[in-house]
């Protein structure tokens, strides 16, 4: 990849990926961190011939893998609630209670569960392509991003649908 396609590659990809480690690490230098040493990474793969759906997945892959290092090398250590700045936002702002009860119970999840979560609805990625860059089965995904939105929804205290008897 030459400078130019890497600078529009990074355009692209920079934001996405940064929101998506910063929503699963819930430290914003730990993701900055990441989103650093994926792309130097990336760079340093010499990928070649690669499609733009392929090389985003390669990279949110190197990112993931990037996340499970960390996780390993870090048991045991707490992961804050919320971000620093929470206690700074105003009540003021429409739906602020919502928007915090809802950001709590997100940061209640286990990681891998606010991963699949944001990679298919903040995201829009389909089950393939979550599995790319998580390195998880395809077929794998429906039940993790079922079972992932049910503890959400307990956190959050919707109510359940009820069971239906087949």
């Amino acid at each position: 990849m030459d400078e130019s396609a890497f600078r529009i590659f990074y355009e692209q990809t920079s934001t996405p990926l940064l929101r998506y480690l910063t929503a699963v690490t819930r430290k914003t230098d730990a993701a900055e961190d990441i989103l650093q040493e994926a792309y130097c990474r990336f760079l340093t793969a010499h990928i070649r011939n690669m499609d733009e759906q392929r090389a985003r997945s390669y990279l949110f892959r190197i990112a993931t893998n990037l996340l499970h290092d960390r996780w390993r090398g870090s048991r045991g250590n707490k992961e804050s609630p919320l971000p620093d700045h929470a206690q700074q936002m105003s009540s003021a702002h429409p739906h602020f209670e919502r928007k915090l009860h809802l950001r709590q119970a997100f940061g209640r999840l286990k990681p891998r569960e606010r991963q699949l979560l944001w990679l298919a609805y903040v995201e829009g990625s389909n089950h393939k392509e979550i599995a790319d860059c998580t390195g998880l089965r395809a077929g794998s995904i429906r039940l993790l991003l079922f079972r992932a939105r049910r503890r959400l929804l307990e956190f959050v205290g919707a109510p359940r649908a009820p069971k239906v008897d087949r």
